[in-house]
């Protein structure tokens, strides 16, 4: 497989794998050119499918953790066609070998315990892999991490991450522009909560320091009722409606 690295230069005339439509990757890929130049890596497959890495250094991710030092890796994601040929192991080899150049301490992702969950990488494939958790969030929610130097003290979650909670009655929804489903199914969720005079509110995370201090692992998307966390899984309109029980 030959990969190709989308920077600032080619992503105008180039699709980012996980949109494969101009009008979903339009947010996103402004979200990437922001991020280029905090040392952000989109690198991915030339065949067309959803084959693709992307990570940043860790004292940069939008997520609220303690990784100066590391790389983050903000997605890892091979389907459809291309999965089962080893693709995962290239672009993760890909990013092991871009840290040991920059002198890192080593990796961290976002993962689940032992069952795979939406929007978070494989934890069997990480621990295949040589990943170990460094910290775990009440929600269930873990980081991993690969070290690269044996001294080096681990990643961790910051507080706000590790106890996911909020004060807000009803639901309460943050994302960021990071993943170009988000902006989509917001807009429609907004509106059937609207429709159905379900409390909502929803806080869209515009920059880092903000994304720090999201009281959840995920920035993504984090979806909260009566305080407590439900899922960092994006829902449709028609999903949403059934967590509020409103039967269509």
């Amino acid at each position: 497989m030959n990969y190709l690295r989308i920077t600032n230069e080619n992503i105008d005339r180039e699709h980012i794998c996980c949109a494969m439509s101009n009008k979903q990757s339009v947010v996103k890929k402004q979200w990437l050119k922001q991020r280029f130049a905090e040392g952000l890596v989109f690198y991915r497959s030339e065949e067309r499918g959803k084959c693709f890495i992307e990570y940043i250094p860790g004292e940069n991710a939008w997520v609220p953790i303690e990784a100066e030092g590391y790389l983050y890796i903000n997605c890892l994601w091979v389907s459809g066609s291309l999965k089962g040929h080893g693709y995962s192991n290239e672009l993760l080899e890909e990013c092991i070998r871009d840290a040991r150049s920059q002198g890192r301490k080593g990796l961290c992702i976002l993962s689940s315990g032992k069952r795979k969950k939406e929007f978070l990488a494989d934890p069997g494939f990480l621990a295949h892999k040589g990943f170990v958790p460094a910290d775990t969030s009440d929600c269930g929610i873990t980081l991993l991490y690969l070290p690269l130097d044996p001294a080096a003290k681990p990643p961790r979650f910051r507080e706000c991450a590790r106890h996911p909670v909020v004060e807000e009655k009803g639901f309460v929804l943050y994302y960021t522009d990071q993943c170009p489903f988000t902006d989509y199914w917001v807009s429609r969720v907004e509106e059937a909560a609207k429709t159905h005079h379900i409390p909502l509110k929803v806080v869209h995370i515009t920059n880092r320091e903000a994304a720090r201090n999201v009281p959840a692992p995920v920035t993504t998307y984090a979806l909260f009722r009566d305080g407590v966390f439900l899922t960092q899984a994006i829902q449709s309109d028609k999903k949403f409606l059934a967590l509020a029980g409103v039967k269509i």
